[in-house]
């Protein structure tokens, strides 16, 4: 999506914030001995009180508002009878629809106490996503996206999971620009243009590199190749010449 109105931009700052609001809250809850289930029906309240559609269900009939991925599990995990215990890495991903258009935004919260690997993990998880947003300005290659985080992971001597992409959003959840990649693509020769809408969401990772499907009969939950601790953050931004415009933030 480019966006061609004020209106437009305003409605996805609406969404984009609601989807914010629903991880900030979640993220409140997240305690020892909560269900993934439970959080779930709490970020599915935030949602549908303020008149959004959970857009994984609306989309793909993903069995929950939310996506949890607990430990193990980099992605699209399913809210069920998990329940969450002390050092427990946890990403919270949400993407909703309102008034036709959508968001989506992401992170992980280590539930504590933990190693300070795992916290420097989290916090570098999110530097490598400021990284990634700073690259972004009209005119400006898509590949430098990928080639900056690459360059962040590889210094702190991380891994990025390599087949998880970020993707344009805003009238659709997944759309044109598809496959923005989050690690160097040498193929990638797209440049930015002014109001392009997109998510930019590095998955960080202490050895992951591919994320594959368990093969035990889930077809939605994804888990890193090798096993090894992953965190996510993600937000949906508008390209403008000044830089981004972060949609999905609580404020």
């Amino acid at each position: 999506m480019v966006i061609s109105t004020e209106e437009e931009l305003q409605k996805l700052k609406a969404v984009g914030q609601l989807c914010a609001v629903a991880v900030e809250t979640m993220a409140k809850a997240l305690e020892p001995g909560i269900t993934t289930r439970e959080l779930d029906l709490i970020g599915r309240k935030v949602l549908e009180d303020n008149g959004a559609q959970s857009a994984p269900e609306f989309c793909y009939e993903f069995p929950g508002a939310t996506c949890i991925s607990v430990n193990e599990e980099v992605a699209h995990g399913i809210p069920g009878d998990r329940r969450i215990q002390a050092g427990d890495l946890v990403n919270i991903d949400v993407s909703a629809v309102k008034d036709g258009f959508f968001g989506d935004t992401g992170s992980s919260f280590a539930v504590p106490p933990v190693s300070r690997q795992i916290e420097k993990l989290c916090r570098d998880g999110r530097r490598a996503l400021w990284t990634g947003l700073q690259q972004v300005k009209t005119g400006k290659p898509i590949a430098g996206i990928g080639n900056a985080i690459g360059a962040f992971a590889q210094k702190n001597r991380y891994t990025l999971i390599s087949n998880l992409a970020s993707h344009g959003v805003g009238r659709s959840l997944h759309e044109e620009p598809k496959e923005v990649s989050t690690w160097p693509d040498p193929d990638e020769t797209r440049i930015m243009e002014e109001g392009l809408v997109f998510t930019i969401e590095p998955f960080l990772s202490l050895g992951g590199t591919w994320a594959e499907d368990g093969g035990n009969g889930d077809p939605w939950t994804l888990y890193s190749d090798p096993r090894a601790p992953t965190v996510q953050y993600e937000h949906t931004i508008v390209v403008t010449r000044n830089g981004p415009i972060i949609l999905t933030l609580p404020n």
